[in-house]
């Protein structure tokens, strides 16, 4: 019989057990061969590069069991989201339930090089929002703090990584799906912490759509060409650069 009194204590067994199940889980899952849409945005356009080139991370930026459970959770939440949703008479499109074989709504630029995956489109809604469709949807699950401050500022202040994405799914999904670079996107927030809902009209920025368009280009060929971005900053001190994944890689490089 196990002595629940032991060091280590049950609980501390059990979720190791747990998170070297997902931590292995997480290990087998094919690795992007391409630019993900949902990260051109992102500060550092040198992370970038690795990340498009499968450059090994550091040794100790394995997502722990801990973070690989909130990725999970905010994909559940989502799930959530879009029920709640239909519920409400939206008539949403996702990849869970309208399309074959689970096939998410995207686009493929560049040779497929770039590439972008949908939370779904909006093809009808109630009268009373007076919403343009179709519309594209993103969703979003955040702590507290964040969640506050985006409810506050808005999402393109708030996350303006989010905001990038936006932009650029509606610019490139337009070819397809005719309207959604003409009509506001819904943006939905979830706060982890409380369960409450913000939701955002965001209309449609060409400017930002064309720079991080124009981004993810020049990350592409400087890529092929082998050469280096520069970094995000001066100081291996710097936020960004103490939560990068590449930045013992980065540092050790002359420039």
């Amino acid at each position: 019989m196990l002595d629940y009194n032991s060091t280590p204590k049950f609980a501390d067994v059990l979720n190791a057990i747990v998170d070297a199940a997902l931590n292995t889980e997480n290990a087998a899952r094919t690795p992007r061969d391409y630019l993900g849409g949902s990260r051109v945005g992102h500060p550092c356009e040198r992370a970038l590069q690795f990340e498009f080139a499968g450059a090994p991370k550091d040794d100790n930026a394995d997502f722990p069991g801990r973070t690989l459970r909130i990725f999970a959770i905010g994909h559940a939440l989502e799930d959530l989201a879009i029920a709640w949703l239909r519920a409400a008479g939206i008539d949403l499109y996702t990849s869970k339930g309208n399309q074959p074989d689970g096939e998410q709504f995207g686009f493929a630029v560049a040779g497929g090089r770039l590439r972008g995956h949908v939370d779904g489109v909006i093809n009808a809604a109630p009268q009373a929002l007076g919403l343009g469709v179709p519309a594209l949807w993103e969703c979003k699950t955040m702590n507290a703090k964040n969640w506050r401050a985006c409810v506050k500022d808005g999402v393109a202040k708030s996350k303006p990584v989010y905001a990038a994405q936006i932009a650029l799914y509606q610019a490139y999904m337009d070819a397809s799906i005719a309207g959604l670079a003409s009509n506001p996107a819904l943006f939905t927030a979830i706060n982890k912490d409380t369960a409450e809902l913000h939701h955002e009209l965001v209309p449609f920025d060409a400017e930002l759509a064309q720079q991080m368009s124009d981004r993810a280009v020049r990350i592409l060929q400087a890529t092929d060409a082998g050469e280096l971005l520069p970094r995000i900053a001066r100081d291996r001190d710097f936020h960004e650069c103490r939560m990068c994944s590449w930045a013992n890689r980065c540092w050790k490089l002359p420039q």
